[in-house]
Parts: structure tokens; sequence; C-alpha cells
């Protein structure tokens, strides 16, 4: 059977690149919104960060964001990333660790 090639991307915050399945995308849409894109399939400019609390933590303090999409970006979203990060991660150890 043929391998399948993984598509990788770069943690807007480390630098480092990792499949994409491990990271979550925030999106720009035309109407200047920046957003979680859970699917990631939503259309617009997208940055992608990994499924790390303290990455999302650094992201907010550097307000990364903001410099990636050149909109300023409120922190209630910051609170909202680092919640859905932290709830990513605790699935991703649960069920890892339940195999």
């Amino acid at each position: 059977m043929k391998k399948r090639k993984i598509p990788m991307r770069k943690d807007i915050v480390t630098g480092e690149m990792a499949p994409k399945k491990e990271l979550v995308r925030i999106v720009k849409d035309s109407d200047g919104n920046v957003t979680i894109d859970e699917t990631g399939k939503k259309s617009g400019r997208g940055a992608y960060i990994s499924i790390n609390v303290d990455n999302a933590r650094q992201a907010k303090e550097k307000h990364v964001f903001e410099k990636a999409f050149s909109v300023s970006i409120d922190d209630s979203f910051y609170d909202e990333l680092i919640s859905f990060v932290d709830h990513k991660q605790a699935r991703k150890e649960l069920f890892e660790n339940g195999q």
C-alpha cells in the first residue's frame, strides 16, 4: 500500500514544523474577524498553533496573532484560545493513554 504524505505546517509561536492534525488553525476572514477554525477548512488567511497550553499563553503575552494578521485582537479571543487548546490537549492525552 502506498504511504500517504502527511501535510506539515509551521507553529506560529515556536516556529517548529508539525503535522497539520497536531495544530489548531486560527483564521482571519475577509471582514477582518479572527476566529478559531475547528474544521481547518474556513476560508481566509490562516495561521497555526500547536496543541500546547504554554504556547497559547505565550501567544497571548506576545500578541502573536495581532502581528501575523495586522489586526487588533481582544484579550477575550486569547482566553478562548487558551481554554480551547487546554481542552484539546486534555482529550489528546486521554485518548493516547487509553489505547
